[in-house]
Parts: C-alpha cells; structure tokens; sequence
C-alpha cells in the first residue's frame, strides 16, 4: 500500500501578455509576468502527482504557507483514502469555509487525483467514471487587446484552431470596442461573448445599465452575440435573476465560487444560463465534475472555467469530461509556462480539444522547469488595478 511522502507547494513565474497590447496585463500584470501555484504529491511508489491553485495568482505566499498549514493532515496516508478530502476540509472549514483555503483543498484533491489515476494507469476522467470520449469544444477567451491589430489576432488565432466561439471583455463605458469586436468576429464567422468581469469591480454595476448595454447589442447583432459573463456583483442574486428575465442570450457565472453547493444552489435560484465551475476554485475535479453533472437538472448549461496555468486547465478539461460537459475555455493570451509542464502536446483540431491517454493529468513537474521558471515576487495579480494609461474606447470608431 503507498503512502504519502511528501507534500510541498511550488510557485512558478512565467512572462504573460505584453502589457502594451494588453489590457488585463497593463493594469493587472504590469511586470507582464504571472505566477501559477502548484502542490506535489510525492507517494512511497515514486509517484508525483501535481495539483494547482488559483489563489496562487493573486496571494502566491498566502497559497504556500495554507499548503504547508495543512500538510500533516496529508502525510503518511494512502493517497486512495476516500476520508482525506473530508480530513482537509475539516482542518480549514472553521476559517474558510468558503475562500482562499479552498483553492488550496483543490490543489490537494487533484494531486491526490494524479497519482491514484497514475497508479492505476488511466487518465483522471476515466478514473471518475468517463471513458466513452475525451474531446471537447473550446472557446476562444481573450479580448482585452488595447488596440485594434492585437484583437485581430484574437481572431486570427480562433480561426487557426477552428473555434467558432470567442470571448471578449467590455463594458458599457466600451460600447465602440464591443460593436468593433461583433462586426468583425461576425466577418470572421465567430460569435462572441462579453465578460464584463465584475467579480473585480467595488461597487460592481447594476442590471438597469448592463441590461441597456447588453439588448442594445443584441438587438443589432442578434445571434452573433452569444452570451454575457459576470454582468454584475457576485452578491447581487437579484440582479442575476433580473438579466436572466430581460435578455435572450445566456447570462453565465460562477468561476468564483469555492463550493459545489453554492454553485448548485445559484443554478437553483435561477442565477445562470451557463454554470462556470473551475477546479481550481471549488474543491478540485471531482467537485467540478459533479456541478458539470447537476446542471442539467436546473437547464443550466455547463462550461468550465480555465483561466489558469497548465495543471488547471488540464484540471478542469478532465473535470468537464468527467461530467459529461461539452464546451471548455482555452485561454488565447500568451503565458509562456502553458506548453512546459505538459507530458504531450495540446491537440486541437476543428475547435475541439482531445486529451491524451497520459496517465493521471497529463502533467510533469522537473527540477529544470522549477529553474526556468522561478517565482518572482513582482508577479502577483491586482484585483484592486494598477493606476494605467488606457487608450480611449475612441480607438475602437
């Protein structure tokens, strides 16, 4: 029987979007790197399995010293003990029930996830129950360019991988760059869906003006508008349920919340068209796989959140297989740590991502990538945004 031998946390710093092109990484990012947080599982066997937490980007020291707080609760058990999960989460519930530890539980439960489908030489979705397929439709998430020729290459990319779905940032204080953005994906023969990104915005804004912004739009491009991200707060349930009411497309969320049972409970209430888990966030795969799952219940449409590194990504795509999800994020701004730690390459063809028969994740830690990518404690995320010079929404006429 193997046991747990070792438990640590990694941060890794890798160069992101050029800040000059990219708004997110201007106000953000602006030392134009990004860390991504990882924990390694080391078993008696020789079996490494890795697992990622979000809170990383934004906290990278807070993420490791909650590993590290939790590591004797992990060592020495047998990575196949059905009571681990339920043994961390009593270990943290008292004090973050909800929020940052959960990040951290999920970067636990996909490592422990990694090694035991190692183990047994299947990869993670398979482990969970699903072996009938393991392709999924992606769609293209970026659209934070400042200028018009680095949006275009959005779409030139969307169009090389054959997606046919892309997503954009804007607001209604950015209503040229939005109708610039349709009409030119509508050319292109690609959709597009608004993220306005509110779950970084105090106060955020209300139903009345993002309902205004968003029928305006829908009224002149139709279907060629396929969906709104993240309208309005987090909180402001009312708000959700309003949207829902007034627009025809789809209103999607959740890609904050850290338990499965807020998310099933919100698609309950009727918050969302489109329920957004992400494994890094909610508790890991399984948690994530069983949102996917319930959704059906409630006529909420499945698409998993992907916005991290390499190990979170590959996360949530075995999470959305395992639950029967058919449409995935595939992140198009740069981030140079995506192609390092993947055991083989991406494979996507004709907008559908095709995971490999790789046991476990799919994903490899070495001693040299830790090299190449040290932490860099100038890469943190800033919810509260950097003071920045953005160009005006005029460039977008």
């Amino acid at each position: 029987m193997a046991r747990i031998e070792r438990v640590r946390p990694v941060l890794l710093t890798a160069r992101y979007e050029d800040p000059a092109a990219n708004g997110e990484a201007l106000l953000r990012l602006p030392s134009g790197y990004r860390t991504t947080g990882l924990v390694e599982i080391t078993t008696s066997d020789g079996i490494a399995g890795l697992g990622e937490g979000y809170l990383a980007v934004f906290a990278p020291r807070v993420f490791c010293e909650i590993v590290e707080l939790l590591v004797p609760v992990v060592l020495g058990r047998d990575p196949e003990d059905q009571g681990l999960i339920a043994d961390i989460e009593a270990a943290s519930n008292y004090w973050s029930r909800q929020g940052a530890a959960r990040h951290v539980v999920s970067a636990i439960e996909t490592a422990l996830l990694d090694c035991r489908a190692q183990a047994a030489g299947i990869p993670v979705h398979e482990l969970l129950g699903s072996s009938e397929r393991s392709e999924i439709v992606l769609y293209g998430s970026g659209g934070d360019a400042l200028w018009p020729e680095a949006m275009e290459a959005d779409i030139d990319q969307c169009k090389k991988l054959g997606i046919e779905l892309w997503k954009i940032r804007a607001l209604p204080s950015t209503p040229l760059k939005a109708r610039w953005a349709l009409r030119c994906a509508a050319d292109a023969g690609i959709k597009v869906g608004i993220d306005m990104v509110q779950s970084l915005v105090v106060p955020a804004l209300s139903a009345a003006p993002v309902g205004d912004f968003a029928a305006a739009l829908e009224a002149e491009f139709g279907p060629v508008f396929a969906f709104l991200e993240d309208p309005v707060g987090h909180d402001d349930l009312a708000g959700w349920v309003t949207l829902r009411q007034r627009l025809a497309l789809p209103v999607a969320g959740g890609e904050i919340v850290t338990t499965p049972q807020e998310l099933i409970q919100r698609m309950e209430w009727s918050c969302y068209d489109w329920v957004q888990p992400d494994a890094t966030v909610v508790g890991g795969i399984e948690p994530a796989a069983r949102v996917v799952a319930r959704a059906q219940e409630f006529g909420c449409f499945p698409v998993v959140h992907a916005w991290g590194g390499p190990v979170g990504m590959l996360a949530n795509y075995h999470a959305a297989l395992a639950g029967g999800g058919t449409l995935a994020e595939w992140p198009l701004t740069h981030y140079e740590l995506r192609d390092a730690l993947i055991v083989e390459p991406w494979s996507i063809a004709d907008g559908r991502m095709s995971l490999t028969r790789v046991p476990g994740l799919g994903a490899r830690l070495t001693p040299q990538i830790e090299r190449e990518f040290a932490f860099r404690p100038d890469a943190v995320y800033a919810c509260l945004a950097h003071r920045a010079d953005v160009p005006a929404d005029s460039v977008w006429a």
